[in-house]
C-alpha cells in the first residue's frame, strides 16, 4: 500500500513541473473551421473593375460575406457590425479586408455596388462574377441562395446563408462567424488571428 501511495506521490510530483501554468489559448467567439476542405480560393472582380483573388490579400485577415444590396436586413447589419469590429481594432484594422460578394449579379452593377459596400467602410470592396460562376463559387462556400416573393422581373428578394468566412493573413480558411455576432466579438476574433501572424 505504502509502494503504491508513494509511486503516485511522485507521479503527482512530477506532473508539477516548475508550478508554472501553462497559457491559455485564446478562444473564438466563432465556429473555429480551420483545416476545412472547402472555400479555399475565389476569383472575382472587385467594383473598381479589377480581378482579385485570395492571394491579392495575402498579409491581411479576409472576411468575406454573400448577400446583396437590396438585403431588408441582414446585409446590412453584418457590414454594419464589421465595420464597427473594425473602427474597434484601431490601427489594426488596416490589416482586415472585407469583401461583400452579391448574389444577385443582376441588380447589382458593380456601380450599384461601388456605392452601397464602401458607405460602410472605404475599404470594403463589393465583388461580383458571373451567374454561372457565381454557382460554383456558392457550392465550393457551401452558401445557399435563392429568389423569393418574387414580383416581377427587378422586384424580389433573395433568400441566402448569412454566416461570414474569416481567412488569416496566411490565406487559411479558420472561421464562420454566425449572422448577429455583434461587433465586439468580431473583434475579439480577428485580434486573435492578427496576433497570430
Amino acid at each position: 500500500m505504502r509502494v503504491w501511495a508513494l509511486a503516485a506521490l511522485l507521479a503527482a510530483l512530477a506532473g508539477c513541473g516548475s508550478g508554472e501554468t501553462p497559457p491559455v489559448e485564446p478562444k473564438f467567439q466563432a465556429t473555429d473551421i480551420t483545416g476545412a476542405p472547402w472555400g479555399q480560393d475565389f476569383r472575382l472582380t472587385d467594383h473598381t473593375g479589377q480581378v482579385r483573388t485570395l492571394a491579392d490579400f495575402r498579409g491581411k485577415v479576409v472576411a468575406i460575406f454573400f448577400g446583396y444590396t437590396h438585403c431588408p436586413d441582414v446585409c446590412p447589419t453584418t457590414l454594419s457590425d464589421f465595420a464597427m469590429a473594425i473602427r474597434e481594432l484601431g490601427a489594426d484594422g488596416e490589416k482586415v479586408q472585407v469583401l461583400f460578394v452579391t448574389v444577385d449579379p443582376e441588380r447589382d452593377t458593380p456601380e450599384l455596388l461601388g456605392k452601397y459596400v464602401p458607405s460602410f467602410n472605404p475599404t470594403f470592396l463589393g465583388m461580383h462574377t458571373d451567374p454561372a460562376s457565381l454557382a460554383n463559387l456558392a457550392r465550393d462556400f457551401k452558401v445557399v441562395y435563392q429568389k423569393s416573393s418574387v414580383k416581377g422581373p427587378v422586384e424580389y428578394l433573395i433568400d441566402h446563408s448569412a454566416g461570414t468566412y474569416v481567412f488569416d493573413s496566411k490565406g487559411r480558411l479558420r472561421l464562420h462567424v454566425a449572422y448577429g455576432t455583434g461587433p465586439a466579438a468580431i473583434a475579439q476574433d480577428l485580434r486573435i488571428l492578427l496576433a497570430q501572424e
